[in-house]
């Protein structure tokens, strides 16, 4: 008979992990920060009065940029600026650009050209290659 029982936990499949922080990315939203009104707290005669709970650590808000949104959920991806635009070329930041790069007319992945061109067209070259087999 079974006198005890072993219990452990388990991660989920890497492909749900991938696929939930890809929705979470997504639906990323772009917040504003904004102190909260600090206020002197009253002394108290507490054994730890330097000790502040979590909850209250950070002293500061998350305000959705645009106001017509709702405020980020606790388990929301967040951010403060967008992201530079990697179609153009800019030294300063590294960013090569997207000119002149083969792209995959068929593709929706970031290799086709609909990602790639960034909406300035593309040129479609058909080549045709005579090989000896055998």
């Amino acid at each position: 008979s079974c006198t005890v029982k072993t219990c452990w936990m388990r991660l989920p499949s890497f492909r749900s992990v991938g696929d939930a922080l890809k929705d979470r990315f997504d639906g990323a939203s772009r917040v504003m920060v904004r102190n909260a009104d600090l206020e002197t707290p009253a002394q108290r005669n507490d054994a730890a009065p330097h000790r502040v709970p979590r909850r209250d650590r950070y002293r500061f808000q998350l305000r959705p940029h645009n106001p017509d949104h709702k405020s980020p959920g606790v388990k929301d991806l967040v951010y403060l600026e967008p992201s530079p635009g990697f179609c153009e070329k800019n030294p300063r930041l590294g960013i090569p650009g997207t000119h002149g790069r083969a792209c995959n007319d068929t593709s929706i992945g970031v290799d086709g050209c609909d990602l790639m061109c960034c909406g300035r067209g593309y040129r479609t070259e058909t080549v045709f290659v005579v090989e000896r087999c055998n």
